[in-house]
């Protein structure tokens, strides 16, 4: 338990802060150094092209989920901030290209069209074209409008062009000397910027899962039924005791030979990790998921991960509540596991007693520690509103005294936020994460 200094989670923030400011304050003494260009559009075109490049690496790095933020900060955050810099990144982009097309057609005093046909020309100017282009297409894809009517799959499919975006706008940026090379500084700046970031996807998005699972050789030890439609997945492998997962976290599991490549979801784990095996439970719905149920004892399986920032890092106070809702049981199933305090409350929302899975377990570590267990069962509409701001605060007084870990439906978490909040508990207090990779 953490019992002095700055919360995980605002320490990571200011860092990722720091990081940022520095790294802008660089690319305007770059920018200011760097000149003139050939007049005033094509000068503002210079200052909006310098920041594109800038909020790309920041994408690489907010998507690289290097592990000392991850596990801080959590990945539902960061990619939220992935999201807005996103947009921002495209509206960016779009003012830089029209900038310089609009520059050099006031230089050359031609059309805009004839202008645009001519950069067209240019190799540098076309890798920065076609990069803008992919840009365009990652975030029409990403308007939650049209998001909503794309599979997952298909949506990360169209989202993989933003890594073809950003080798195309580097290329446009090594080619283009009144940025990458306008001085020995800029040179250097630039390199270590583009090589930290690339490095930095590369390791820990691709050389560290392969290296884990060529060293743990994970496989399914065995499949159980905990109820009509939910399973619990066991996966053993070599030298477990050595992988860096903590209660809370989750993996992207693919279980190749039964699932297409391109399946892969994200499931917490359902018990604290102890050094022997993993344990995924999920809910059987649809193609995917369903093939969970039959999937053979030694079929190989394929983990990313773990990542998250629902853990007991977080802990800072003596009592702790945790809240769950349907499938989200299965990360405060497994912290309740790791959970060493003497003063817990559990509060169990489900829509009827058939939902409450994994209930027995539950069950069983709270009464082997002396904990509070609550269960609700029923839906708001016919009473039972166990996340009225009055009603927690009879049911668990010191609320605001605790660390208060919660996980659910979107609808409920945002409900317990926003009773946690006029219950005046400090938001340092508050541990939420949305599992979502979209």
């Amino acid at each position: 338990m953490r019992r002095a200094g700055l919360p995980p989670a605002v320490l990571a923030q200011m860092v990722l802060g720091v990081f940022l400011v520095g790294n802008l304050v660089v690319v305007e003494a770059l920018f200011l150094t760097a000149g003139a260009g050939k007049n005033s559009i094509l000068t503002v075109a210079k200052f909006f092209g310098m920041h594109a490049a800038l909020l790309m690496l920041l994408q690489l790095l907010l998507v690289a989920r290097l592990p000392w933020l991850d596990n801080r900060i959590g990945m539902d955050r960061m990619t939220v901030w992935h999201r807005w810099v996103g947009f921002t990144l495209l509206w960016t982009v779009l003012l830089h290209g029209s900038l310089v097309v609009l520059g050099y057609a006031a230089l050359g005093d031609a059309t805009v069209s004839k202008t645009f046909m001519a950069l067209a020309g240019v190799p540098a100017s076309l890798l920065g074209m076609l990069a803008a282009a992919l840009v365009v297409v990652a975030a029409a894809t990403s308007a939650r409008r049209l998001r909503r009517r794309l599979k997952y799959e298909t949506w990360h499919r169209v989202h993989l062009l933003l890594y073809g975006s950003l080798g195309l706008a580097f290329f446009h940026q090594l080619m283009e000397p009144s940025a990458f090379h306008s001085s020995t500084a800029a040179h250097v700046y630039w390199w270590l910027l583009w090589t930290a970031s690339f490095g930095s996807l590369i390791v820990w998005r691709l050389l560290v899962p392969l290296y884990r699972n060529l060293y743990h050789r994970y496989e399914v030890a065995g499949v159980t039924h905990e109820s009509h439609d939910v399973v619990s997945v066991y996966v053993t492998g070599r030298h477990l005791d050595r992988l860096p997962a903590r209660a809370g976290q989750f993996f992207i599991w693919r279980f190749p030979g039964h699932h297409p490549w391109g399946w892969a979801n994200p499931f917490s784990l359902s018990a604290a990790p102890d050094g022997r095996s993993l344990r995924l439970s999920a809910r059987v719905v649809g193609d995917t998921t369903a093939g969970l149920r039959n999937l053979p004892v030694g079929t190989r399986a394929v983990l990313e991960g773990p990542y998250g920032a629902l853990t007991l890092m977080h802990r800072s106070q003596p009592g702790a509540l945790y809240i769950a809702g349907g499938m989200g049981v299965t990360p405060i199933r497994s912290l309740l596991e790791a959970e060493t305090g003497t003063d817990v409350t559990v509060i169990y929302r489900v829509r009827g007693p058939e939902d409450a899975v994994l209930l027995h377990e539950i069950r069983a570590l709270v009464a082997a520690r002396g904990w509070r267990l609550h269960v609700f069962a029923g839906r708001s509409q016919d009473g039972v509103r166990p996340f009225d701001p009055a009603q927690m605060g009879a049911g668990v007084p010191d609320i605001a005294s605790r660390d208060v870990y919660v996980c659910g439906p979107p609808a409920m978490t945002s409900a317990v936020l926003a009773a946690l909040r006029a219950l005046d508990v400090p938001g340092r207090q508050v541990h939420a994460e949305k599992f979502a990779l979209g």
